[in-house]
């Protein structure tokens, strides 16, 4: 499988994206096939897809999202949970990669971590090694989501050697 190209995000991110917020949140078993994900809707999207389903989330609103605000929703619901969503977060992406870090390595029960990317590309200097999925890709209506055939979106699962294996059509078989 050909390498994900790496895009032009900054390296480094400035102290004023470290600031991430989830507009909300659900229990849910189709984004990350085989898992039972918290799936977290990041707000102030930055990537303006024409057609988007969840245009609101183009707004700066919603609730802090840290270590703490991420371990109280945790709570809520146990060890149902086998994975955690970040539906979005490219604004943030370093922010988003730092959770999926704590997700591995600062809780005595780990759980797998899944990122939704409206970008093509990963960042540049990206962390990978904390996420066990991760889905590229901007939406456009006329190849649409993941589950047509035409979809430009691709998921993948990162392997232990950091390469990627595409499942998009995972969401294509019914």
């Amino acid at each position: 499988m050909p390498a994900v190209p790496l895009s032009t995000f900054p390296l480094e991110p400035s102290p004023a994206e470290y600031s991430m917020k989830y507009a909300d949140f659900d229990i849910v078993f189709q984004e990350v096939p085989g898992e039972v994900s918290l799936a977290l809707n990041i707000s102030h999207c930055p990537n303006n897809c024409p057609g988007c389903h969840s245009a609101y989330l183009m707004e700066d609103v919603g609730y802090e999202l840290n270590e703490q605000s991420l371990e109280q929703l945790l709570d809520r619901y146990g060890s149902g949970i086998t994975c955690v969503c970040f539906m979005g977060g490219d604004r943030t992406p370093f922010e988003v990669a730092r959770l999926a870090e704590y997700l591995h390595t600062g809780r005595s029960h780990p759980l797998k971590a899944a990122w939704y990317s409206g970008k093509s590309q990963l960042p540049e200097g990206f962390p990978l090694q904390w996420f066990n999925y991760v889905k590229l890709g901007p939406y456009v209506a006329e190849k649409g989501p993941l589950n047509k055939p035409t979809t430009n979106q691709r998921f993948y699962r990162v392997e232990k050697d950091l390469s990627l294996t595409d499942m998009t059509e995972v969401f294509q078989k019914k």
